[in-house]
Order: C-alpha cells, then structure tokens, then sequence
C-alpha cells in the first residue's frame, strides 16, 4: 500500500437504488466519485449501513443494479484498501456475495455495533439502528427481518415478486418525508444515554461511530469521547474522516470538503 494512505474514512446512508432518488444514475455517479477521490489517501473505509437502498441475496440471484458503485469498491479493495460494510436496516441481507466477489469485510454485529481498534485509537462502529429510542414498530420489523426463518421464507419467493415488493415499502416509508434538520428529542436523549453509559464501561473509548439517523452530530459525550451521527446521501452527501497522526476525526461534505460546523 502507498505510504501516503493513512486515512480512514466512514460513509453511510446512501440509499443507492432508493426509486425516490430524482436521478439514480447521477446519485451513484456522486457516490463513485467519492470512492475514486478518498482512493490515494485511504487506508480503510467503514460503510455504516444503509449503503443500498435494498438488497437481497439469493444463492444464485442478487439484485441488478449498483454496477459502477461496486466496481468501486471492487477497486478500492484490490488496490489494498480495507473496506468494511456494516449491515444497516435496508441492507440488512447481505450473505457472502460481496465478501466472495469484492474482497468485502461484511459484518453484522450484535446488539448494534462493535468496539475495535483502528490506528491505536479505540471505536464503537455500527450502523445505529440496533441501539437508542425506537418505535415498538420498528422493533418488530427488524426483528423479523433479521430471523433466520423469515429469511429463508423470503428467499423462497421468486425475485420477479420480493425486489418490487421491497422497492414498494421503501417508497412508501418515505412518502411524505422531508430532510432532517434535527435529531428526534427522544433520539437524542436515548443516544446521549447509550453513549455516556458506553463510554463510562469503556474510558478508553474516543469515538461512537453511527449512522441511521440522516442528520450530522459531533458531539462530547465524555472528557475523551464524541458522538459521530455520520449524515446522510440523499441531501447532505456527508462523511468523516479520522487521521491517526493526530487522532482527529472531522465531519466533511462531498464534493466540497468543508468541515461541518
């Protein structure tokens, strides 16, 4: 690997193939463009989940689409980059095809993410749908979601007939909405709960690494430890960045790059 990729970046929620995006084809160009950008100076990237808008893995099928965007990662991965995807709420089956096919890292850890080390510096990563206030409804739709025998059910069913479908109840959970400006009250005190509890059991903890939630937050939630909520793609095109020679780690927005206040 180059000596000048040191940078490990961190991206999530970007729907890609969301059928409410104006221009996909665009979208995924943009998102692209970003893989290429990071490529000299990255020495690993985090997708935080939510990365595809649906996917679905049948043992031989999985969905079209996405060509361009996973070539990218295709790139990025043999060209020595480590590349790691977290399963979100959208993403949720991903089996061994981008692992086998990409040299993709897929995890799904439980509940809601994991501590780990990156560079020296300690890590909490995960998608953020597992962990903080949720509705009583959406805790009943991801628990069936990720049972094994709801999976198998699913996977029985022609594509011809599960894809539509899914594309379906994406676009019908997103009618009528309109971009976060703020973190839910209720999120955001179950979140500052979470972290602080987080933080108290691990103080070597520097940073809590999530997505989910479609608005940027840089928060202390510790003397030593920040709250990263990493944004979104659909209207803000945010991601972080950490650079271990200083530990720092900082919110930008594609394609500009301007530090997020």
């Amino acid at each position: 690997m180059s000596a000048g990729r040191t940078l490990t970046y961190f991206i999530s929620d970007l729907h890609l193939g969301a059928r409410y995006m104006a221009d996909s084809r665009a979208h995924e160009a943009r998102v692209v463009g970003f893989l290429q950008r990071i490529a000299p100076t990255a020495r690993r990237l985090y997708l935080v989940g939510d990365v595809l808008d649906y996917w679905f893995e049948y043992r031989h099928v999985v969905p079209k689409g996405h060509v361009r965007f996973l070539a990218a990662l295709a790139a990025l991965a043999d060209s020595g980059v480590e590349v790691v995807w977290y399963a979100g709420n959208h993403d949720i089956w991903l089996f061994g095809y981008l692992r086998e096919e990409l040299g993709v890292d897929v995890r799904d850890p439980k509940p809601g993410g994991e501590i780990i080390d990156v560079d020296g510096t300690t890590f909490f990563i995960g998608h953020g749908d597992g962990i903080g206030y949720r509705s009583p409804g959406f805790r009943i739709i991801r628990s069936l979601f990720r049972n094994r025998l709801c999976q198998r059910l699913f996977a029985a069913i022609h594509p011809g007939l599960t894809v539509p479908l899914a594309y379906r109840w994406s676009n019908h959970s997103r009618k009528g909405y309109s971009t976060p400006t703020a973190l839910d009250p209720n999120v955001r005190t179950s979140l500052e709960i979470f972290s602080r509890s987080l933080a108290t059991e691990h103080p070597e903890l520097r940073y809590i690494v999530i997505g989910h939630h479609h608005v940027p937050v840089d928060e202390p939630v510790a003397a030593n430890c920040r709250l990263i909520v990493l944004g979104d793609w659909i209207s803000r095109h945010t991601y972080g960045v950490f650079d271990p020679a200083d530990t720092s780690f900082a919110l930008r927005e594609y394609p500009a790059g301007t530090t997020l206040a």
